[in-house]
């Protein structure tokens, strides 16, 4: 029987925690691990048990990404149902990201469509779309300049550079950096703050204001990075960046003018 890939853990009065299971991989993003996740997503959202989800990874990692067996082989995003991660900003419950460690693609635009993240001082981040021929996918062309400006998310998307956890927070993209070993307590302890001094209408009806203040120009957005995904994921700089990270080398990416 294969196990699940996303641990639900209910300890807390009032708090579900959701931890992404493959620690060998840095729990790196799957079909069948996004199926758990939003599955749990649904339940909690009409679970008046729930009031607070934390989701954070099992073992050393985050999310690193999506399965590069997964990106090198993967169909277009319309040969398959998607969830879109901004399903999670709509869900009328705070949503608490507890980054533990790398974090990476879909693994960081998952953590930014949160409502609050609280990220290990020397996590790893990285957007990383630029360094494997994609394009800002999940939205996060419209998302990140919303956290951290535009002259931020330029950078990071443009260059796919890593920072750390304590950098992400100098910049606004996480809400709290701790040490390693207190990030899950930390995002617990938030958690807790929130079941125990906030109204769960509250929380559904500002989580609703928040999305429709910009909701016409979100959906675009994200159906927009939909769109180019199809032809990036057949594309030579996809091929060559996959290629690239499986050789364990710097991929060669031909300039503009030679396409």
């Amino acid at each position: 029987m294969q196990a699940s890939e996303l641990i639900v853990d209910r300890d807390e009065p009032g708090i579900l925690q959701l931890s992404l299971n493959r620690p060998a991989q840095l729990n790196a993003w799957t079909p069948s691990l996004e199926a758990e996740l939003f599955a749990a997503l649904d339940a909690a959202a009409s679970d008046p048990t729930v009031r607070v989800v934390v989701i954070t990874g099992s073992g050393r990692g985050f999310c690193a990404g999506a399965s590069m067996d997964m990106l090198g082989d993967a169909p277009g995003p319309r040969d398959r149902p998607r969830r879109r991660l901004s399903e999670i900003a709509a869900l009328p419950k705070p949503v608490v990201a507890a980054i533990n460690g790398p974090a990476a693609g879909i693994g960081l635009a998952m953590a930014l469509w949160c409502d609050v993240r609280i990220c290990a001082d020397d996590a790893k981040l990285t957007t990383a779309f630029a360094r494997v021929g994609l394009v800002a996918e999940h939205g996060t062309a419209w998302l990140l300049p919303q956290i951290v400006g535009r002259a931020h998310a330029a950078d990071l998307l443009l260059s796919g550079r890593t920072i750390t956890g304590a950098e992400a927070h100098a910049i606004g993209l996480v809400h709290r950096a701790v040490e390693r070993e207190s990030t899950l307590a930390a995002a617990i302890d938030y958690a807790r703050s929130l079941v125990e001094t906030g109204a769960p209408s509250s929380w559904a009806a500002i989580k609703q204001q928040l999305v429709d203040a910009d909701a016409s120009s979100m959906r675009a957005a994200y159906e927009h990075s939909l769109e180019l995904m199809v032809p990036a994921l057949s594309s030579a700089d996809h091929r060559e960046g996959i290629q690239a990270w499986r050789d364990r080398r710097a991929p060669q990416f031909p300039p503009l003018t030679d396409r």
